[in-house]
């Protein structure tokens, strides 16, 4: 069952960021030179995903605008001769085919993915929110859709976090999957709870922003009561789904920046920066200038 689109719900309004949000989407500030939402885009096409499908909201024309095609500018840069800035410039709207549906009311993550149903159809697909960027070797959908690929369930990503802060995520409650390709990194989930207190979570085991789920998934949202914030909870219909067919949590391989945080913004920026070849050295030398 191949997977073809992956659903990047952008409406939030990302408060956690203001003032810095109040006139652009938190989904276009930019991790050294590129913004958040291209990061992501970027893993759907790099995992062999050929559409996808943002769920958008007021405010969020940029997004649309980042991914078209900018005659003018392109006309601009081909004149002044820079070619390379200008192929940089047209790969963006060359990524994957994109499609746009607004989510009128903020009714939470759970409700961003249900308005994109008609879209996405009756197959299954994959969820990426742009607040986590991660680094890897092998794109982490990727791996999530070869494990689907094996196993036929939906499959979430997850990592270990402290004890301290599982407050911050939802938590899942799973046994281990003895697969050697798998490396010891794959988990049958038997149920999750959302933000629990660290003297009652099942595992250190959080869930972070990827997905790939079955098109049973609509069902359960729609019939998913809202819960915390008055908001439709993806993981409250994630512990319904899975009364019903397997769900597994798979411990991704790569390093998982929380781009949505203040903390994890700035982790990000420097280590994408320390990355980077033309920055990389100088970047480093002015790091370890600093008297800290």
């Amino acid at each position: 069952m191949e997977i073809r689109k992956a659903v990047l719900p952008v409406a939030g309004l990302g408060t956690r960021f203001l003032p810095a949000t109040k006139a652009q989407p938190k989904e276009m500030l930019p991790i050294v030179d590129k913004p958040l939402v291209q990061y992501a885009v970027e893993e759907v096409e790099s995992s062999g995903i050929p559409i996808a499908v943002f769920v958008t909201g007021r405010g969020k024309d940029a997004i649309e605008d980042h991914f078209d095609v900018s005659f003018e500018l392109e006309h601009m840069l081909a004149g002044r001769g820079k070619e390379k800035m200008l192929e940089q410039v047209r790969s963006i709207s060359k990524l994957v085919q994109m499609i746009y549906v607004r989510q009128k009311n903020p009714l939470g993550l759970g409700h961003a993915i249900l308005v994109a149903k008609d879209l996405v159809g009756d197959e299954p697909f994959a969820v990426l929110l742009s607040d986590d960027i991660i680094d890897a070797q092998v794109p982490c959908l990727k791996q999530m859709m070869n494990i689907f690929a094996q196993y036929g369930g939906s499959v979430v990503a997850v990592q270990r976090v402290e004890r301290k802060a599982v407050s911050n995520y939802g938590i899942i409650k799973g046994q281990p999957v003895k697969d050697h390709r798998a490396g010891n990194r794959l988990f049958r989930i038997t149920d999750m709870v959302e933000k629990p207190q660290p003297n009652k979570a099942p595992s250190n085991l959080a869930i972070i922003g990827r997905y790939i789920l079955t098109p049973a998934i609509f069902k359960e949202l729609a019939s998913t009561p809202r819960g915390t914030g008055s908001e439709i909870q993806l993981t409250d219909a994630l512990r319904r789904l899975l009364q019903k067919e397997p769900v597994y949590g798979y411990l991704f391989e790569g390093k998982r920046y929380d781009a949505g945080d203040k903390l994890g913004f700035l982790q990000a920026t420097v280590e994408m920066a320390l990355k980077r070849p033309e920055l990389g050295a100088p970047f480093r030398k002015y790091l370890k200038s600093l008297k800290i």
